[in-house]
């Protein structure tokens, strides 16, 4: 475990100063992420000026759960989004042989080499927009709903390594992968709308195949204290649908190796 970590503190620490060369760069795309989640914002508001709910979702609560799904989103870019958007390139050109000679655990090493600061930034923007919602709302969660709200963020990241792993997986079958991306993005983007709006089998589904409507709305309905049961019972179902598809994205990623016969041979 200390070999890990070091080693991560060396990739940590090589990311933060390849992303201060190109401070330009890095101040755009924090621009660029600002304006995306103000778009966001914007629609809210026209869609809240003819409705009053959506389900039992209020319009600041909706701002909240929007800006939830925001945070979630970038802490998992942050740590892991452009190393596993690698994996189909380094794939395609066998420089995961390389990786995989390392004395590291091979999805250890290729989900944890680059670092995102932008999308700290970005992440703590959507920190203060899910407070200030709160603010708004007039409530002030305790504690314990703080602590529940910060595990199912966690809980949440999770889905999104699983999902983004298990759709890069894929490339190990197929030469050219660029829409494995525009898969993840596709799936992820459904995690902003409220749970009320599924039924049935598509509920179903997304709730425990690819569980990506609980990731931001089980946390927000902690803060804003919506759920008509006991807490632990949503916290559960997120944990355990995590650990579902992480396990899944392990077994298939772990398959897929003992398939590779590396890009020059």
């Amino acid at each position: 475990m200390r070999r890990y970590w070091q080693a991560y503190r060396i990739m940590l620490r090589n990311s933060l100063i390849r992303e201060m060369s190109f401070k330009a760069n890095f101040l755009l795309w924090i621009v660029v992420e600002i304006c995306w989640f103000a778009g966001q914002i914007i629609f809210i508001e026209v869609l809240y000026s003819h409705v009053e709910a959506i389900g039992d979702w209020t319009k600041w609560e909706m701002i909240l759960l929007v800006a939830t799904h925001q945070l979630v989103g970038q802490l998992f870019q942050a740590f892991f989004f452009v190393n596993l958007a690698e994996i189909p390139e380094r794939i395609r050109t066998g420089s995961l042989d390389f990786m995989l000679m390392l004395p590291l655990d091979t999805q250890f090493s290729v989900s944890t080499r680059q670092f995102g600061l932008d999308n700290i930034v970005n992440a703590l923007v959507s920190l203060a927009i899910v407070a200030f919602s709160l603010v708004k709302l007039q409530v002030q969660p305790g504690p314990g709903a703080v602590a529940l709200y910060l595990t199912a963020v966690g809980f949440g990241i999770a889905i999104h390594y699983a999902l983004m792993l298990t759709l890069t997986t894929v490339s190990f079958w197929i030469v050219r992968a660029q829409g494995l991306i525009s898969g993840y993005f596709s799936f992820s983007s459904l995690g902003r709308y409220p749970d009320v709006i599924f039924r049935g089998g598509v509920k179903f589904f997304f709730s425990w195949v690819i569980p990506i409507i609980l990731v931001a709305n089980v946390p927000a309905r902690f803060l804003v204290g919506t759920f008509s049961g006991p807490v632990y019972q949503p916290l559960l179902h997120l944990a355990f649908a995590a650990l579902l598809v992480l396990a899944g994205s392990r077994l298939f990623w772990k398959f897929a190796l003992s398939r590779y016969t590396s890009a020059s041979s």
